[in-house]
């Protein structure tokens, strides 16, 4: 009887780990996935960092060309030919990057 009691408690730790196995391997894909989406995300934040950073320059640049005192058509030119070298630049820089 008591052979068959330890089968029995060792056959229950048997199952109890492979139950174990099976939870943490589940959680390490979901950890791994979860990895993968926040690299992602990350990559993310850092693109809208760099557009925001692009816009805050554009604007910038618009403001100084808007208090210019120039003509209207001058002007334009000016705001036109700024955001030209401005595009080039950040080309530039991402070819760099």
């Amino acid at each position: 009887m008591a052979t068959e009691t330890i089968d029995t408690k060792l056959q229950s730790l048997e199952n109890n780990i492979k139950s174990l196995i099976r939870a943490h391997n589940s959680e390490k894909e979901a950890k791994d996935q979860l990895q993968l989406k926040n690299n992602l995300l990350q990559e993310e934040v850092e693109g809208l960092k760099r557009q925001l950073t692009d816009f805050q320059n554009q604007y910038k640049i618009a403001k100084i060309v808007s208090s210019t005192t120039v003509e209207k058509e001058e002007s334009t030119e000016l705001k036109h030919k700024l955001n030209e070298y401005i595009k080039e630049i950040d080309r530039c820089i991402a070819h760099l990057s």
